[in-house]
This record gives C-alpha cells, sequence and structure tokens, in this order.
C-alpha cells in the first residue's frame, strides 16, 4: 500500500506532456442551422477551413443577436461575404510596426469585424488629432455598442456588450483575432502573467494628458498655430482625440499596442493577447480594443480594400458538431483551472474529442485522493466542473483526468 501510493504520488508530480485544442479553430460560431439576424441575412461564421500555417474564416459580418436602431447613421447593415486569412502561429514584429489603419482590423468569434478607436476624421481635416469614435460617434452605436459604415460593414469600435459582458470573477472568454493572429480577449484577466494571483481587470498603458490647451503633441513636439487642435472645452473635452492621451507604465498592465504576454484558459502556456479596456465603471477606456499599432506581422489581404482573401493552398474545412456556438474538441485536453490560485471554488475545463468514461479526481500533495469530481461515461465535447474546497487546507492539488487511454494532471493553489 505504501509502495502504491508512492506510485501515485510520483505520477501526480510528473510533469505530463499536454496536447491542447487549437483554440484558432474550435471558437468561432459556425451557423450549421441556417441562423439569420438582421434583415433576416445569415448570421455568424458561415465556414472555417484550415492548413498548416492559416485559418481561413467565411463569415457574414451580421451577428445572430438583434441588432440597431442608429441614430442619425443613414447606413444599413449588409452581407460582406468576408474571408479573412488568420495565422495559426502568429510572430511579433521584430521590424516596423505596422499602423492600425481605418476599416476592419480583426474579426470576432462571430464574424463581425473590428474597427480602430477612431472615425477616420480628424480636426478641421488637418491630420492631426484625430476623433475618438467613442466621443464622436457613440451616439449612433445600439445597444450592443456596433454600427454600420458606408458600404454596410456592421463594425465595433469598443466592448461588444452583446457578445461579451464582463465579469469581474472569472478570465474573460476569447473574443476573436486581430489580424497578426494574436487573440482578443475582454477586460478581466489573470492578476499575473503566469495565470495565478487571481482576477482582475486589465488596466490601459494610455492616460489622459494634463492639457488645457491642444499645442503639443504627446511626445512634447510643439505644433505649429495652423496644426492647433481646439482648447479643451464641454465641446472638445479632454480624451476626444487620440492626442489627449500618452502612454505610461506606472499601475497599469497592457503595453502600446493595448496587451500583453501572459497565461490565458485558451493557451496555458501563455500568448500575447489583446485586452479590451474598461475603467471600473464599465465605461470602455481608450483605446477600447488595440493601440495605434499591432503587435504582431500583420497577414496581407485581411484589411481595407481586402477582407476577401482568395484561397490558394490546400485547406481541409472544419466542422463543429452541434448547432450555433459548440464545437468540436480536437484532443484529449485538460486546461489550466481558474481562478488560480482559488479561494475556495475555481473550474477545472477539459475537452473531450471521442466519447469515453472519464475520471477527474483531485488529490493532495501527499497523493491522498480528496474530491471525486467526475466517474462516468460522457459524449464528445467541453465540459468545465465546479471545484469547491471551503473544507480542505491552503496548499497545492493535483487534478487529474483519466480516460480510457490516457491521463492528464495539473496542478492548482488553495489560499485561504
Amino acid at each position: 500500500m505504501k509502495n502504491l501510493k508512492k506510485t501515485i504520488l510520483s505520477i501526480l508530480l510528473l510533469t505530463a506532456t499536454i496536447v491542447y485544442s487549437q483554440p484558432e479553430l474550435v471558437n468561432w460560431r459556425q451557423n450549421t442551422s441556417g441562423a439569420v439576424g438582421y434583415n433576416n441575412l445569415p448570421a455568424n461564421v458561415q465556414q472555417v477551413f484550415y492548413s498548416t500555417n492559416f485559418v481561413y474564416v467565411k463569415a457574414s459580418g451580421i451577428p445572430s443577436y438583434t441588432i440597431g436602431p442608429w441614430a442619425m447613421n443613414p447606413n444599413t447593415p449588409t452581407n460582406q461575404s468576408w474571408t479573412f486569412k488568420i495565422p495559426r502561429f502568429p510572430v511579433p514584429n521584430s521590424g516596423t510596426l505596422t499602423t492600425v489603419g481605418g476599416g476592419q482590423i480583426g474579426v470576432l468569434v462571430n464574424g463581425v469585424v473590428l474597427f480602430n478607436a477612431g472615425d477616420a476624421m480628424t480636426y478641421n481635416n488637418g491630420g492631426i488629432w484625430h476623433r475618438n469614435a467613442q466621443y464622436f460617434e457613440a451616439t449612433s452605436f445600439d445597444t450592443s455598442g456596433g454600427h454600420p459604415a458606408p458600404g454596410g460593414v456592421y463594425h465595433y469600435h469598443i466592448n461588444m456588450k452583446k457578445l461579451y459582458t464582463a465579469n469581474a470573477s472569472q478570465h474573460s472568454p476569447l473574443l476573436g483575432y486581430m489580424f497578426d493572429g494574436y487573440p482578443v480577449y475582454g477586460s478581466y484577466a489573470y492578476s499575473n502573467t503566469n495565470g495565478t494571483g487571481g482576477i482582475r481587470r486589465m488596466k490601459s498603458g494610455y492616460v489622459k494628458r494634463n492639457i488645457t490647451t491642444r499645442t503639443t503633441l504627446p511626445d512634447g513636439t510643439v505644433l505649429q498655430p495652423s496644426q492647433y487642435g481646439p482648447a479643451v472645452s464641454t465641446q472638445y473635452p479632454l480624451g476626444c482625440f487620440y492626442e489627449d492621451y500618452v502612454l505610461t507604465t506606472t499601475g497599469v498592465d497592457l503595453d502600446k499596442h493595448n496587451g500583453r504576454f501572459a497565461v490565458t484558459p485558451e493557451y496555458p502556456a501563455g500568448i500575447y493577447a489583446y485586452y479590451l479596456t474598461i475603467d471600473e465603471a464599465g465605461t470602455p477606456e481608450y483605446p477600447y480594443i488595440v493601440g495605434p499599432t499591432y503587435y504582431g506581422v500583420v497577414t496581407a489581404g485581411n484589411t481595407p480594400p481586402g477582407g476577401h482573401v482568395t484561397i490558394s493552398e490546400p485547406v481541409t474545412q472544419y466542422f463543429p458538431t452541434a448547432i450555433g456556438e459548440n464545437t468540436t474538441p480536437l484532443n484529449f485536453t485538460l486546461y489550466q483551472n481558474y481562478p488560480n490560485p482559488f479561494n475556495p471554488e475555481t473550474n477545472i475545463k477539459f475537452d473531450l474529442a471521442k466519447s469515453d468514461f472519464v475520471s477527474l479526481k483531485v488529490y493532495d500533495a501527499q497523493g491522498r485522493e480528496v474530491a471525486n469530481l467526475v466517474n462516468e461515461k460522457l459524449s464528445t465535447g467541453s465540459y468545465t466542473v465546479k471545484f469547491n474546497a471551503a473544507n480542505l487546507s491552503s496548499g497545492v492539488y493535483y487534478y487529474s483526468l483519466r480516460t480510457s487511454g490516457s491521463v492528464i494532471t495539473n496542478k492548482m493553489l488553495l489560499v485561504k
């Protein structure tokens, strides 16, 4: 019996080789039911294809939830028949950074596109003092936070309220991808980049400048009188132009691109990711989704006038197994629990690529079983199990997922 306990403990303490699911494939909300959205247009993502290095996403650009009306906006959303090419293995840009321009800059999991923070206009059309869409266009946003552009492109500059509701108690879901291939998350994430420290709101690195006149740029450049912006006033409040903000590194989480490298539930080994930024009251906060430049190398053909990429390489179509938002896991996967550390509850998520008998147990640091969470046959799919450790002491615990052919073990930290 003593040897058996030692064997169990040895197994638990081994660093398991985990094959994680492929979030760049499985998270798209494919429409397999013929669902329609605004004006009876096909909704969400229509098809997903993949090759070794890219994912191709075909989408209408119309969500399945209700959108509109748009005050003082004469535009009408139309089916854009998008085809986007997303790199599966994004790489940082070590050269000249790519400016985040106008039009589509990324795509959400439901196929709706993202725009930058601006409204594509500058004060007096002078090329300086770029107008912030949250200030100048917010009256035309619908209850989800989006609106249509000329040409019928429905899009978001800020938090998309009907797709994502901020929850301060858990890591935000994966919401989409920028066109450099890096994921976009909501506003709450692990406090520490290694996935520990609980959950908190991600703070933008941009803060409003201490100015009353607009005669200089954030880098200190003194402008000519012809380049001056309007004085700060009720009509032009501080924050209504890009140039009203300056980047800081004090007391913030995110860099100049509005992202950071960190562990996430979908990428437990860590990845660079962008985050939607909001203030303590939940109000969208500049730069909202992405800063003035992308972090990574941008794939050609997605940004304007693109968005209708031709698939010119051998690809495989990815099929979900269920109608709506559910997708088929590609692997047997055990994710890092969240939150972690935790007290007293945490969530344990796992994927099954095929139906199997599943056992999910929790052990203490001595290899003793302290909880039996799952012990039954389950169908293919993704599962989340809540674990309550109210009756346990602080310390390291191990959760082990076993099927007929595999065992995966991760550790978690209970802090009381």
